[in-house]
């Protein structure tokens, strides 16, 4: 395989973006920062098909991206592969406002040939090529130049050996037929909408007890307003207002802003400086949540009782046993909440109840519930065993 110098001017890049394009597949990799930044600072980013392999400065000055860009998100003849791609899809969808498509993620796919829940990179290619990556430019400032040459050839290996396990992961997955699970995992991971961060919905993300309206109301109004001081500033939205604070205001909301001063978690100078005036008026400004915005739980999954608890325990002991008779990761079979709905009495809408998931562990979930399915042990083993 070509290895090609760092690519820092548009010419080369799109020179190189053509030649690839007539590829069915090729493997993408990014680095970037973000532990003091809101939005990811992209500052490498690696693509190889079966030939050539080259990392790509963003950083340069005058490069442009949209060669590159337009492969990943326009060309749908090209399949893209990543290994947890989840934050470099997120980089492209901030750049694009699409994500990848068709895609292939590795680490998915492992959990579908046995390999785990969320196998690392490195581990991954030791278990296929029997490599052991050198992990000494793992802790690089990437944002940082010039880059050296240990730097660009830790990235790029990154693609370059992703690219040699892609097809024997897909033999692996025709052998055992297990290449049909994927399709609704991929697919799930490349939808646009995982990456949106919409400030109005930001309140969803932050933990709290209540569930009282005016509670609720105000830690939306709160979230919101972080949300857009914290891509404002580009920071972290930690280092605006930690969750923990932004629900102890919304529990307990000071009258002024001079009471921000006695918050636990913010700085004194709140009670007078600009950006704790914004505080107080994004509480001025919320009411109660609406009833249609109100957390409620999924008619369809109801709560559960004693017994029913006991039974989605019974459920996860049965998932564990057939992850392990199939050599599938667990998480791929089932998540937990629908083992709860299931044992609560749902009997539609659970993705356990459908396609494959139903042949392989649905049906036997369901006789287990309804009292036709049993636990034994044998021979030390523990197995499922039918009843009379």
């Amino acid at each position: 395989m070509q290895i090609h110098p760092l690519i820092t001017d548009s010419k080369t890049l799109a020179q190189f973006c053509a030649r690839i394009a007539k590829s069915p597949y090729i493997a993408v990799d990014t680095e970037f920062m973000r532990e003091n930044s809101y939005w990811p600072d992209l500052c490498l980013v690696q693509v190889a098909d079966d030939n050539e392999a080259a990392a790509i400065d963003p950083k340069a000055p005058g490069l442009d991206l949209t060669p590159l860009l337009d492969l990943l998100v326009d060309n749908e003849d090209v399949l893209k592969v990543f290994h947890a791609g989840g934050q470099d899809l997120e980089i492209i969808y901030n750049l694009t406002g699409k994500t990848p498509h068709p895609l292939f993620d590795t680490q998915i796919a492992a959990m579908a040939l046995g390999l785990g829940e969320q196998i690392g990179y490195g581990n991954l290619v030791d278990a296929w090529l029997g490599v052991q990556l050198d992990k000494g430019a793992r802790f690089t400032d990437w944002a940082r130049r010039p880059l050296d040459k240990r730097q660009i050839d830790y990235a790029i290996g990154d693609v370059t050996y992703l690219i040699q396990i892609f097809p024997m992961m897909l033999e692996e997955l025709r052998k055992t037929g297990r290449g049909d699970w994927l399709d609704q995992e991929m697919e799930r991971v490349c939808d646009p909408s995982n990456y949106v961060n919409e400030p109005q919905d930001a309140w969803k993300r932050v933990r709290i007890a209540s569930r009282k309206a005016d509670v609720l109301g105000r830690l939306k109004a709160l979230a919101a307003w972080r949300e857009i001081e914290a891509q404002d500033k580009n920071l972290p939205r930690g280092r605006i207002v930690k969750d923990e604070t932004l629900a102890d205001i919304a529990s307990h909301p000071p009258r002024s802003q001079e009471d921000l001063g006695k918050v636990r978690g913010l700085s004194a100078t709140w009670k007078t400086n600009d950006i704790g005036a914004r505080l107080i008026a994004a509480l001025g400004s919320q009411k109660p949540l609406d009833k249609d915005e109100m957390p409620e739980r999924d008619p369809k999954r109801p709560g559960l009782g004693k017994d029913g608890a006991l039974v989605a325990d019974l459920l996860k002991l049965l998932l564990k046993i057939r992850s392990r008779d199939i050599n599938v990761a667990a998480r791929l079979l089932a998540r937990s909440d629908d083992l709860d709905a299931l044992a609560a009495g749902v009997r539609e809408g659970l993705p356990i109840l459908e396609g494959w998931r139903y042949e392989q562990f649905g049906r036997d979930a369901v006789d287990l519930v309804e009292g036709r399915l049993a636990f034994a042990v044998k021979g030390g083993r523990l197995k499922m065993t039918r009843t009379e």
